[in-house]
This record gives C-alpha cells, sequence and structure tokens, in this order.
C-alpha cells in the first residue's frame, strides 16, 4: 500500500464530521491498481474474510482485480470480460457493460459480466473455468451466496422484466430458477442472504413507475420462489448489510424531485418495520457493514452534496460521519474484518486516483 500525504491532508481538510464522531478519520493510503488505462470505471468488490482476498469488477480493463487485502496490494488480474460498451451517442452503456457483480466461495471468484453470463473463476489458477448463462441479453450485477445450501442469487436488472437467477455452487453449477419482477420499473438491485431465516433478500427499488415506491423480494433459495415482499416506501432501496441484533441496513436512492432526500433505513426483516431512519446521507449503491468496528459503511456517490462515504455506528443507528471523496463513482465499498480497513474504489476522472482508497476504521 502506498501512502499519499498530499490526498490525506486534502481529505483531512474536505471532511464532514458530525457531533457525536470524535476519532473519525481520513484515508490511511491507497492501493495502486495497473493497467494501460487509469481505472475510472468499475463496479462491486468483495472481501473474502476467510482468505483475506479483494476482489474488483474493473470494467476499464475488462477483467477481474485481485488483491491481498492483508497486505493491501494487487496480485493478479483474470482478463476476458466484456469492457466498457458504449451508446449510439458515445457514452458509456451500463446496461450492457462489465463485468459487474462479484464475490468469492472458497478459491472460486463468481463474477457477473455484461452479457448476462455468470462466469466462475479459479483463484488459483487465475482463469475461467465455466460460464453460466442466464438468458438476459443486458448485464447481470450483484450476487449474494447462501453457504447452507450452497446457491447463489444473481441480479439481471437490464432484462425486461428485470429477473434473478438462482445457481447451484456445486459442482456442475446447475440452475435452480429464476424469479422476474414484472412490476419493476427500475431494475433490481444487491441482494443479500438471511442467516435467520436462511432467505435471500432483492431490492426491487421502484413499482410501477412510481419512485417512492419499493420493496424487497424475500426467496426461498431451495425453490426459487418468492415467499414474501417487504414494502419499502420513499427510499429506492439498493445496497443491503445486516448489522447487530439482525437488523438490515437498506441504503437508499436520492430523488429530491419525488421528495426523497438523503436518507438510509434500518429495518428488522421478520417485521419489515422501520427500527431508525437515518437522515444525512442517500444516493448510494453499496453498503457493508463491520463487526469489528460496528459501523455501517454506505458508498454515497449520488449523494447531494457530492460523492461521500456515510458512516454510520450500529449501536446508536447513527450518521456519525460523511467524508467527501475525489474520483468517479465510488459506489462499491468493501471491509477487512481482520484489520477493520474499508475499501472504496475511486475513478481517476473528476481528479480521482484511479485506485483503492483504505481507510482505517472505525471511523
Amino acid at each position: 500500500m502506498t501512502l499519499k500525504p498530499s490526498f490525506l491532508l486534502a481529505t483531512a481538510f474536505a471532511v464532514a464530521t458530525f457531533a457525536g464522531s470524535a476519532g473519525a478519520q481520513t484515508g490511511i493510503g491507497q492501493i495502486a491498481v495497473p493497467g494501460d488505462n487509469p481505472m475510472w470505471s468499475f463496479d462491486i468488490s468483495y472481501v473474502d474474510q476467510a482468505s483475506q482476498r479483494y476482489v474488483l469488477a474493473d470494467r476499464t480493463n475488462k477483467a477481474l482485480d485481485v488483491f491481498d487485502a492483508k497486505a493491501e496490494k494487487f496480485i493478479g488480474r483474470v482478463g476476458g470480460m466484456k469492457g466498457i460498451v458504449y451508446d449510439k451517442t458515445g457514452k458509456p452503456d451500463n446496461d450492457f457493460s462489465g463485468p459487474n457483480g462479484t464475490l468469492i466461495i472458497g478459491d472460486e471468484a463468481w463474477v457477473s459480466d455484461g452479457d448476462g453470463l455468470v462466469k466462475v473463476i479459479d483463484l488459483k489458477a487465475m482463469k475461467v473455468t465455466d460460464t453460466i448463462s442466464s438468458g438476459a441479453t443486458g448485464r447481470g450485477d450483484e450476487m449474494a451466496y447462501d453457504p447452507k445450501d450452497q446457491v447463489i442469487i444473481v441480479a439481471m436488472p437490464a432484462n425486461d422484466p428485470p429477473f434473478v437467477i438462482l445457481i447451484s455452487t456445486k459442482p456442475g453449477h446447475k440452475v435452480i430458477g429464476k424469479v422476474e419482477f414484472p412490476d419493476s420499473t427500475d431494475g433490481a438491485e444487491q441482494p443479500i442472504w438471511n442467516p435467520a431465516d436462511g432467505l435471500f433478500y432483492q431490492p426491487v427499488p421502484e413499482i410501477h413507475d412510481n419512485a417512492r415506491r419499493g420493496n424487497l423480494s424475500v426467496i426461498d433459495p431451495t425453490t426459487a420462489k418468492e415467499v414474501r415482499r417487504i414494502e419499502i416506501d420513499g427510499c429506492a432501496p439498493r445496497g443491503q448489510a445486516f448489522g447487530p441484533n439482525g437488523n438490515l441496513l437498506v441504503g437508499c436512492a436520492a430523488r429530491g424531485k419525488e421528495g426523497m432526500g438523503p436518507k438510509q433505513l434500518i429495518i428488522n426483516p421478520a417485521s419489515g418495520d422501520v427500527i431508525a431512519q437515518v437522515d444525512g446521507v442517500g444516493g448510494v449503491d453499496e453498503v457493508a457493514y463491520s463487526k469489528t468496528n460496528n459501523q455501517y459503511y454506505v458508498a454515497a456517490s449520488n449523494d447531494p452534496s457530492g460523492h461521500a462515504l456515510g458512516v454510520i455506528d450500529g449501536k446508536s443507528n447513527k450518521l456519525v460521519a460523511k467524508i467527501p471523496v475525489v474520483g468517479s463513482a465510488p459506489h462499491s465499498v468493501a471491509v477487512n474484518e481482520a484489520n477493520g480497513h474499508i475499501y472504496l474504489p475511486a475513478g481517476s476522472k473528476e481528479g480521482g486516483c484511479g485506485c483503492i482508497v483504505v481507510f482505517g476504521g472505525p471511523l
């Protein structure tokens, strides 16, 4: 990891903290991302706590980047992904670009690509060993893993209608089934597996073009059937992370035109009741929770005040820090529980480093 004093000094002046957030820190360093072109387009990142490997879906380099989270350094790259796809006007087309979602299961990384394919990577051999078709023509996105039943769920938000596909991670990688969301008018976002009930929770941000109405679709991994829905109002749910007492942080979009200001929700997943509304940060994508730090982290690249990393205390459910982030699209966040470090990729555009910014927790 290479420390960047100028970056730290600039961030120290920019950091916004709140009453009760004594000890909040700025970034402690950066992890370089090599490549012929500075990294500016990327998607989801993930830390495997057992191996301390960290992976990032790197669209700029058409690859999955693999890092050693213990040493905090780049160790390799597996290419052959879709990369950035441009539309007829020359703008990046998010619906067909990739790689996107990723996670690690043992010595395998699972990655969704821009063409609806899900790829399995052997992290020892550093090569793709299987490719699974979802049936979608647009990109696959975020995913979650059920270790009990050995099932993975992958969102296909660019399809019409959006759907999720469930795949066995056992040899042969059998497709168990899919669940469609015909009433969704804004894709599908970051799923999560709940160890308390053994079910997947899948955010559907918008129903029937109503920006203020979304839900969490609760799905049985073994049958690939929706068993219930949790209505989420005024939030447009995106990222999710389980915290203390089985509570679920639901990351929200910020849509001022629809009267949806920057906020997050913490809910009881069993009842669907809102336990706390956390105001002051919004427009998030991926979110994470650290048991080591007892904090939630929200990657708020679309916060109304600008790109930020929001920090929420797991005990009080209060926003304790909001740290401005320099760089393009800082919408991805992951945590290494071994040392409490938080990893936030920041693109090379908008004055960013094109690297992984490292924060030392708790913030």
